[in-house]
């Protein structure tokens, strides 16, 4: 799919806050040196205040042996976290003109995030959603409000692509509202449905004019993300191995779960930054399916840290499940992080089979740690650091197979 004409970079002028009101323009998809925002930083930050309240809470699910339960509930929520987030990404990367109007919008979004997050605990404890379904009603309504402002600005194929864009969230908020009004039994099969409508709205939105999103500027927010996501993991297994130290004194158990545990951690953010991947996104087809599969590496990665919490209550008597289930709540998340950042862009980089089946090859081993009783976690960050020395010694024996061939230094990535 062809990407749309660009305008050239706006001119610089006076801070956004002392510009009037402009209109809402395509940006150039080939700006220099464009980074993220202050605003788009601190946009990241309070969004990862409801992925801490649902990782919480699937910790507390998990603890109670509810772990299917948990799970579902877990992923109702994190999409809603993770749509909203994904839209604004992409839109910002188009339409960021900073003044003061789009500012106040993004702040709107903002609020609406920390009212879901508000929600999230009576979500999975009572099944209630109304508090849950009225934070995405005002982050979804400040994103139409945005996609009607780039009509007014705009005209043909662009100005039809942003009342599409526009109309297609409206819907799809009324067919959200059955998460509110239709019973229990009802609401995973209203999940399943809409679900697969809202990632559509991109797909026909820009079926004959695409956005002018910034490939470096996308790869950097998802790296962004990414990184935080993996902070909170830490803060979060940080906060439960402390606890269980002040409580119980377990430090001998605690141990290699920590340990383990920042291994893999470590490993995940080596994995998934070791390849450039602003060079893959090229297209639309391409870049849908990047940022679409990030909602499996994000919940993957948020899932990690619950995991590990698991585990820690689990070790210190807390958590009414068996080892092997606390183990899985730790592997499975974590092998499921490694396969799909390898199916999304890691394996276009690789050359040859021995680096292909590097990220597979660990997936698998760290499913096999879960049957490892005490020590599963353990050996589940040992694997990962593993994976990483692999990859990087491949690569630099293939570097100097290839300085030695054509006398040239190689760049190809390590893990």
């Amino acid at each position: 799919m062809t990407s749309s004409p660009t305008p050239p970079p706006a001119p610089s002028g006076p801070p956004a806050s002392h510009r009037p009101l402009r209109r809402l323009t395509a940006r150039g998809r080939d700006e220099m040196h464009r980074v993220a925002s202050p605003l788009e930083l601190f946009f990241d930050l309070c969004f990862v205040v409801a992925i801490a309240q649902a990782g919480a809470q699937l910790v507390h699910a998990m603890a109670e042996g509810h772990a299917g339960e948990g799970i579902l509930n877990y992923a109702m929520i994190f999409f809603a976290i993770w749509w909203a987030w994904m839209n604004f990404t992409w839109f910002a990367s188009a339409y960021d003109n900073d003044d003061a109007l789009y500012r106040v919008v993004t702040l709107v979004q903002i609020a609406g995030v920390l009212v879901l997050a508000a929600g999230v605990s009576r979500a999975f404890e009572e099944h209630e959603f109304l508090v849950v379904w009225l934070g995405y009603l005002i982050m979804r309504l400040a994103m139409s409000a945005q996609w009607l402002r780039v009509a007014r600005s705009s005209r043909g194929g662009e100005r039809t692509m942003a009342l599409r864009y526009a109309g297609g969230v409206l819907l799809c908020l009324v067919g959200w509202l059955g998460l509110v009004v239709l019973p229990e039994g009802a609401r995973p099969w209203v999940f399943l449905v809409m679900a697969p409508l809202e990632m559509a709205v991109p797909l026909v939105a820009e079926k004959a004019h695409a956005t002018s999103w910034h490939p470096h500027h996308i790869a950097e927010r998802y790296g962004l993300f990414t990184i935080i996501v993996l902070g909170e993991t830490i803060a979060a297994a940080t906060i439960a191995v402390k606890s269980g130290v002040d409580e119980n004194e377990a430090l001998g158990d605690l141990l290699p779960i920590a340990a383990g545990g920042l291994l893999i951690i470590f490993a995940a953010w080596w994995i998934y930054f070791v390849v450039p991947i602003h060079g893959h996104l090229r297209s639309n087809r391409q870049s849908f399916l990047w940022g679409y599969g990030h909602y499996l590496i994000f919940a993957s990665a948020a899932a990690i840290g619950a995991g590990l919490e698991v585990a820690v209550e689990q070790a210190v008597g807390k958590a009414h499940i068996s080892t092997l289930a606390a183990s899985a709540a730790v592997t499975l998340p974590t092998a499921l992080f490694l396969l799909t950042v390898w199916a999304l862009h890691s394996r276009f980089y690789k050359v040859g089979i021995a680096q292909q089946l590097v990220l597979p090859s660990t997936a698998l081993l760290v499913i096999v740690c879960t049957f490892l009783g005490d020590w599963a976690v353990f050996a589940a960050g040992l694997v990962s650091a593993l994976a990483v020395a692999t990859g990087t010694t491949l690569t630099a024996r293939m570097s100097a197979r290839e300085r030695g061939a054509s006398g040239e230094h190689a760049t190809t990535p390590a893990a």
